[in-house]
């Protein structure tokens, strides 16, 4: 196992960000390194110990400028209206957006790509909340997201692929048991110190005993 940052609980659990813009597309990443977080991310719960997750580890520039050109192509057509008019977004949501757009304009750099998977039975999804089904993912997604991070590695958490989330199987040659639920581009940093993000106080999304328990403001 590679030595990493020296991190508390809280400040890994705290700074793990999404990072779009201070990605280092220039130097390479070791492959070992992300299999050693993802050994890790398998210890995540996962339900009655199925184990049906696959992941897809891409470092083949070639397959990775595929899949980006299908993400930006889903990107673009998701954020149409947004794009064209950026003034009238919230002041909180432009720069999401700039970062957001600048990491699908140069998705093919990055130097690893990961797509966490579940086979699923027929590859049909059920009806209904499916909050059982990714229960099993995407914990060990999020896993594989702070041991990197703890790794000295940076990830962020994206899922706009899965607008065309055929295409990108066809492109990975992925049966049709298999469904896709996030991409993972992971690179080395271009800094190494992040700070929590900008989240609503715990009272404002906190309700006790049931919905009427305590309304936030």
């Amino acid at each position: 196992m590679t030595d990493g940052l020296p991190l508390s609980c809280e400040e890994l659990l705290t700074t793990t960000r999404s990072v779009r813009h201070g990605l280092d597309l220039d130097r390479a990443v070791d492959p070992a390194l992300v299999e050693d977080c993802l050994r890790i991310a398998l210890q995540a719960p996962n339900g009655n110990n199925r184990q049906n997750w696959r992941w897809i580890l891409l470092t083949d520039p070639r397959v990775r400028a595929d899949v980006a050109e299908v993400y930006r192509a889903a990107f673009y057509e998701r954020n149409a209206a947004a794009l064209e008019r950026p003034a009238e977004l919230p002041a909180a949501t432009r720069p999401v957006l700039t970062a957001a757009r600048a990491l699908a304009d140069r998705l093919h750099r990055v130097p690893v790509l990961v797509v966490p998977c579940l086979e699923v039975a027929g590859g049909r999804l059920p009806p209904g909340n499916q909050a059982g089904l990714w229960g099993s993912l995407l914990p060990a997604a999020w896993s594989y997201a702070l041991a990197a991070r703890s790794r000295g590695l940076v990830t962020a958490w994206t899922a706009v692929h899965l607008d065309r989330e055929q295409e990108v199987a066809d492109v990975l040659g992925l049966p049709p048991t298999v469904r896709q639920g996030a991409l993972l581009p992971t690179a080395h940093p271009l800094r190494t110190t992040f700070r929590p993000g900008p989240r609503l106080p715990l009272e404002r999304v906190l309700h006790r005993d049931g919905w009427q328990g305590t309304r936030p403001v």
